[in-house]
Formats: C-alpha cells, structure tokens, sequence
C-alpha cells in the first residue's frame, strides 16, 4: 500500500501488510517531541544601534557565507567524531543535551560506510524571531535558516532531509544552539538509525560491482545477518522479473524501536501488522530517478517473522524498489501490491494455498472472487486486508503462469501510471493480454478455483 515519507519531497511507495502468521500487532506508539528554549525555527534578528530588532538585508550574503562554513566544520567533526570540535561549535547558551546528542551521533555516524555527509542552507521561508528570544539568548544575532543535512551510504546518490537549526551570533563568531522541534512545528529535525544508538553496518555485494547496505542496531545484528545473507537472491529475483533497469542494489535499515520506525517511516505507520515499509525521499520520473530509497524492518520483525516471511517481505519490498521509478501514486493497488507479492514468493516453490491461506479459505466458503480488490481494501488490517493482498497475487500469479512474466511486468507499467477510471483499466488490461477484460475475470476466476479450491 502506498506510505509516504514525512520529509518534503516525498513520494508514495509501499507498505506489506503482515498476514497474522507473519507478524503480530505491535504495541501502540507515543512519539514524544521535545521543544528545547522554544528556539527552533525562526530566522535570524539583529539587534540595531537604537536596541530595536530588524534584519540587515546587506549582510545577507556575508551571513549565509559564514553559517554555511559553520555548518561545513559541524558536518566534519560529526563525521570524523571529533568530540573536542564539536564543543568548540556550540553556543554559550546552546539547548541543554545538544552537545551530548551530537557526540552520540558522531559516535555512531563512524559506524555507518558513508560517502557523503553534509549540511547545507537550503531555500525556506524564514520566520522572525521575536525579540524576547534574542533577549534571552543574548546574542547578536539569531537565525534559523533552512537548513538540510545531505547524505550517501555506500554507492547511493545523496539525498537531503530537513534540520531545523538555530545559529546565534556573538561578535563575528556563528554557533550552535539547538536542532529540535520547532514551536509551531512547521519544521522538524529528521532523524536516522545514528541517533537512535550504535549502528551495525553489513556492506554487501550484489553483484556487477553494487553495493548494498543493510543497517541495525547490535541487540538485532542477528536480524541484520540474515537480511544481509537474503539480499544478493531478492536482487537477481529483482532484477530478472522487473528487469536491469534500476540500480540493482538497496539500502535496508532495522528499527529497534517505535519511535525510530516512525522517526523513519512517518507517524502515519504506528508499526501494526506492519512487518516493513519501502519508502523514498524524491521522484523525478522524466529522468527515472529516485533518491532516499529504504526499506525499514519494523521492531518487532526479527521475533515474528519465519525464514520464509522475512524472505519473502525483502522479495516484496525490493521490487518497489526497483519499479519506483516507473510507478505513480494512485496507480491500481491490486497491480502494485499483486505484482510484489507475486516477486515474494516467485521460485521460492512455496504451495500456493500457503502463500493465500486467507483467500483459499474464503474460496472454500464462497467460491472464488469475481472481481478485483478495490484499494481501500488493501489498507484493512486483519481478513480483509490479508484476502486483498492475497487476491492480487492470485491476478499476477495467474498472468504471469497464463501469460508470462514478460507480459505482466508490461501490464505492471502500463496500469502503473496513476489514477484511471475502471473502462480505461479494462482497456490496458486488453491491450497488454490481448483478452476482453470480462474474458479475462472469468478464467482468472476459473484458476483460483483451482488452484485453491
């Protein structure tokens, strides 16, 4: 089902409903958001000769310069943990537990194969700062900029996420004074697996010269090992359905906690009967590009899933991976979710009524459905969002057995471009299989009854 980023830029991918047998409902999620000084967010003021607070558009260029640097030496010593630069950033009077958060996360960012880390002032609409908070700051000058901290793991191209920054000015030296939430929280600092604890990272090689990474935590590196020991398969499974046109590799990151699954996926996943979410950062579809690409395993997957789920999950959110691209937001659920779960269990030899034990149980009852699943069916937890998933595997499954996989993955991109009114879907259906839509029910109908019956 379609999840979005809570980050700006954010594109739709998709989230697996966990079927019972897979995974467990997890317990419900507090986010609790910290507002440090009641700083963040707002731009910079200037203290004039007469007392009075104004801007001093003349400097504007000068100041953008010299907070840029600031952020330029704060990118570096977080990269290279250095504790002692770090301290030499921070304001006077800095947020109470920023220093320590920022050494932590330089601790932990040394464990991460980065190829690039940076921060940099980004284009934003400022607020202005009143000027009690500059009185109480008792700087020069305070500005919070739009800031966006840029990063790369391994060979992925960078992508940016939102720093809401506060930098106060004594005299001509910029520092630090707090990244958290803002007061009107119209900006939010996002945060990775590197403020959340250590970092375990396994680099893997999945093939022509790619490079994978899969990221936890040490309490669930066991997670992180088989994960890592499934990824090179998912990517040939990946690669020969959908085929060679993605980049062939992937970046998956293990919670190890709620609040750092939602902190990665959004507050809109509170992690039940969610066993992982593929999600993105930035769509250019002229240019077939996609940026901030992960699949996030929720806390609670190590302990509920099985060998066969956990594969099969990694099978299913690495095709969206690999189709994002090529896929549009509101496109049919039943092809984007059918076509995953059609990759999860592709040559894996599983029995078919193991793969939809929902559905044949409902073949069972009532016979074999007659029409496709409506999307809203797909976001139904328990039955109703199991018989979904598994009654479009059941149209993908019999396409590809009917049609070959070649011509569902044509399906797949011809259904995958956005929203479309049934008469429109029941023509690409035709053109792609060369059957009347209705002809095509009735044998797909056919084959699930015997298959499941």
């Amino acid at each position: 089902m379609p999840a979005s980023d809570p980050s700006p830029a954010t594109d739709p991918t998709s989230r697996r409903q966990a079927r019972p047998w897979e995974l467990a409902a997890l317990a419900g999620l507090v986010l609790a958001v910290v507002v440090v000084l009641a700083l963040t967010g707002f731009s910079r003021t200037e203290r004039g000769a007469d007392g009075a607070v104004g801007t001093a558009q003349s400097d504007t260029e000068a100041r953008a310069a010299a907070v840029q640097t600031l952020l330029d030496t704060w990118a570096s010593a977080v990269r290279t943990n250095d504790a002692a630069r770090l301290s030499g950033l921070m304001d006077q009077a800095a947020a109470p537990g920023f220093l320590a958060a920022e050494t932590r996360r330089a601790g932990n960012v040394a464990g991460v194969e980065f190829s690039d880390w940076g921060y940099e002032i980004a284009e934003g609409a400022e607020t202005a700062v009143p000027s009690s908070l500059v009185d109480a700051l008792g700087a020069d000058e305070v500005w919070a900029p739009a800031v966006q901290l840029r990063y790369a793991i391994a060979d992925e191209s960078p992508t940016r996420k939102p720093v809401a920054l506060v930098v106060a000015r004594r005299g001509d030296r910029w520092a630090l004074v707090s990244d958290s939430a803002t007061v009107d929280g119209e900006r939010r600092t996002w945060r990775g697996p590197w403020d959340f604890g250590p970092v375990v990272s396994r680099r893997v090689d999945t093939g022509d010269g790619r490079t994978s990474v899969v990221l936890g935590h040490p309490e669930n590196a066991t997670m992180v090992d088989r994960l890592a020991d499934e990824l090179p398969a998912a990517v040939v499974n990946a690669t020969q359905l959908w085929g060679s046109n993605w980049a062939g590799r992937a970046l998956v990151w293990v919670a190890g906690s709620q609040d750092e699954f939602t902190a990665l996926v959004g507050p809109n996943h509170d992690g039940r009967d969610i066993a992982a979410v593929a999600i993105s950062d930035a769509v250019d579809p002229d240019a077939a590009t996609v940026t901030g690409q992960r699949i996030v395993f929720s806390p609670a997957s190590a302990d509920r899933l099985t060998e066969v789920t956990r594969r099969a999950i990694l099978r299913h959110e690495l095709i969206h991976v690999a189709a994002r691209a090529e896929t549009v937001d509101r496109s049919p659920m039943w092809v984007l979710e059918g076509y995953a779960e059609y990759a999860a269990y592709r040559g894996t030899g599983e029995a078919e009524r193991q793969i939809a034990p929902a559905l044949t149980a409902q073949v069972g009852a009532e016979g074999p459905p007659t029409e496709f699943p409506e999307d809203t069916d797909f976001s139904g937890y328990g039955e109703r969002g199991s018989v979904a998933y598994e009654t479009a595997w059941s149209i993908n499954a019999f396409v590809a057995e009917q049609y070959g996989e070649s011509r569902l993955t044509a399906l797949y991109r011809t259904l995958a471009v956005g929203e479309a009114d049934p008469e429109t879907v029941d023509g690409r259906l035709s053109d792609v299989l060369g059957v009347d839509a209705d002809q095509f029910r009735d044998r797909w109908t056919d084959w699930v009854g015997a298959h499941l019956g």
